[in-house]
């Protein structure tokens, strides 16, 4: 992901916790998560389908006290109609005692690389290759059709 594609995603989660106090919250987070995925599929030795699939989505959580609710939606929902409804469903949830955010003196001060990103992208030859030769190592095996 570009670092323009990384600040628009921050960008967009400190807009909705913004939009999440002006509605009424006491506290909010948010996450954003840009997910990519490419499939074939095989049945008897032919393909019977590619599919590709690209989104970026958004969740918020906001706290009126001890009192808290989670929506999502895709990254181009309105921030304010989202913040608001889950301002909505917070006030009407049922007190938790063991609700809240960590103390701001227990926050990761910087963001540490977990090394958790795979770039390693496949075309869509390989993975039809792929899916093959794996149909046919399993239909070797007795018993399996």
């Amino acid at each position: 992901m570009s670092q323009i594609e990384t600040a628009r995603l921050q960008d967009l989660v400190a807009s909705l916790v913004e939009a999440a106090r002006r509605a009424g919250a006491d506290a909010a987070d948010a996450v954003a998560v840009r997910s990519r995925s490419a499939d074939v599929t095989v049945r008897l030795g032919k393909v019977e389908g590619t599919e590709a699939a690209e989104s970026d989505d958004i969740a918020l959580r906001v706290f009126i006290g001890r009192r808290v609710a989670s929506v999502s939606a895709a990254a181009g929902a309105n921030v304010d109609e989202l913040a608001s409804r889950a301002v909505a469903m917070a006030k009407v949830s049922p007190e938790d005692p063991v609700q809240g955010l960590a103390d701001k003196d227990r926050l990761a001060r910087a963001i540490r690389d977990l090394d958790l990103f795979d770039g390693t992208e496949i075309d869509a030859a390989r993975m039809r290759e792929d899916a093959l030769a794996m149909e046919d190592a399993a239909r070797a095996v007795a018993g399996v059709t």
